[in-house]
């Protein structure tokens, strides 16, 4: 089942195979997409779907070193780079919407940002930055509803950006402790007003952000991307977090999205996803559902054979391999990731993969 052709709404792949988002930090220039990326994209242009590493919609949410934005002209026009070279290949390729938030170094972002969050405080750990090496995360303010109307309003303008770019639609990253996930959790957000205190409250920032983003392009480019307990960046699981997940799912499956991409952290050492939990969301959510985490081709076949997912996402497999699905299709070893490499700023441990025959 892996390697058959399926349709996503209106959006046909060629395979169930999904490259799943991955941070590589390569947008060396001003926080812009380069021609080394679209390089590496089209590399792996045999998946059914690439979904992009995570860019912001924001100067606000660049709280790391070198990884892509998507709000101004020059970011369009070098994510069109990519858009255009994986096309060429016949691929698909999704835009990752990913603001950090609180997890961020002021030593990362741009002249006038700032590290913002759904309260007042400073996530646990440390970031690196280029100019000061690992640092502490960065105090972040507390945001007002005008910063949470203005985040939303951000979503929404990069989503009509990701169009004019080129993709076949976005994916909002609302997983791994990320600004859209800190109001999802109530270990970061202990807001009192409307939007914390209670499931409807953690919730309604993740709901507004996707409803403003389906209005900008429309619901059958719109995925997203969910990691209930997930530990990233001061998150984890709580009380009442499988009600919760539900409760969105419910509400995000009525509005008729692309897919609901559920991500499971266990085989990097986090607590697992519970599998009667994947089921319910499964069940709960109408429409394509793409599982991740830890799968190989046995896994994920198994996966599609049972009706747990639509689609199955694949990330360090693909980040050494370039030819993964047909060295899947054969059996073939695969390379092994280099993580020396995985966020340095050139093409070593990028675009110099071998394949098979090379």
């Amino acid at each position: 089942m892996l390697f058959e052709p399926v349709r996503i709404r209106s959006l046909p792949l060629r395979n169930r195979i999904v490259m799943a988002p991955m941070t590589r930090s390569r947008a060396v220039a001003a926080n812009t997409p380069n021609a080394l990326m679209a390089e590496y994209y089209a590399q792996r242009a045999a998946a059914g779907l690439i979904i992009s590493e995570a860019t912001s919609p924001s100067p606000n949410g660049l709280g790391y070193p070198r990884i892509p934005g998507l709000y101004t002209d020059e970011q369009v026009r070098g994510w069109r780079l990519t858009t255009d070279a994986v096309h060429a290949q016949g691929g698909k390729i999704i835009l990752q919407l990913m603001h950090t938030g609180r997890v961020a170094q002021v030593a990362n972002l741009p002249a006038g940002a700032e590290v913002l969050g759904p309260v007042a405080g400073v996530c646990p750990g440390e970031m690196y930055t280029d100019a000061l090496g690992l640092q502490p995360f960065s105090p972040a303010r507390a945001m007002t509803e005008d910063d949470i109307a203005q985040a939303v309003a951000e979503f929404a303008h990069a989503a009509r950006l990701a169009i004019e770019a080129g993709f076949d639609g976005v994916e909002l990253h609302a997983a791994n402790g990320y600004l859209i996930e800190q109001f999802l959790n109530p270990l970061v957000n202990q807001r009192t007003d409307g939007y914390g205190g209670d499931i409807p409250g953690r919730n309604r920032f993740a709901l507004e952000v996707t409803q403003a983003v389906c209005a900008a392009i429309g619901a059958d480019q719109v995925g997203i991307r969910l990691s209930p307990y997930g530990v990233f960046n001061g998150t984890g699981a709580f009380a009442d977090v499988d009600a919760q997940y539900l409760a969105l799912c419910e509400a995000l499956s009525a509005l008729g999205l692309l897919y609901l991409h559920v991500l499971d952290h266990a085989a990097m050492g986090a607590p697992p996803v519970p599998e009667a939990l994947k089921v319910r969301l499964r069940e709960r959510f109408d429409g394509p559902f793409i599982l991740a985490g830890g799968f190989d081709w046995a896994t994920a076949e198994a996966a599609l054979a049972e009706g747990r997912a639509d689609l199955i996402a694949f990330g360090r497999p693909f980040l050494a391999n370039p030819d993964l699905v047909e060295r899947m299709r054969v059996g073939a070893a695969l390379n092994q990731p280099d993580m020396a490499t995985f966020y340095t700023p050139d093409a070593k441990g990028y675009t110099d993969y071998p394949t098979l025959g090379s």
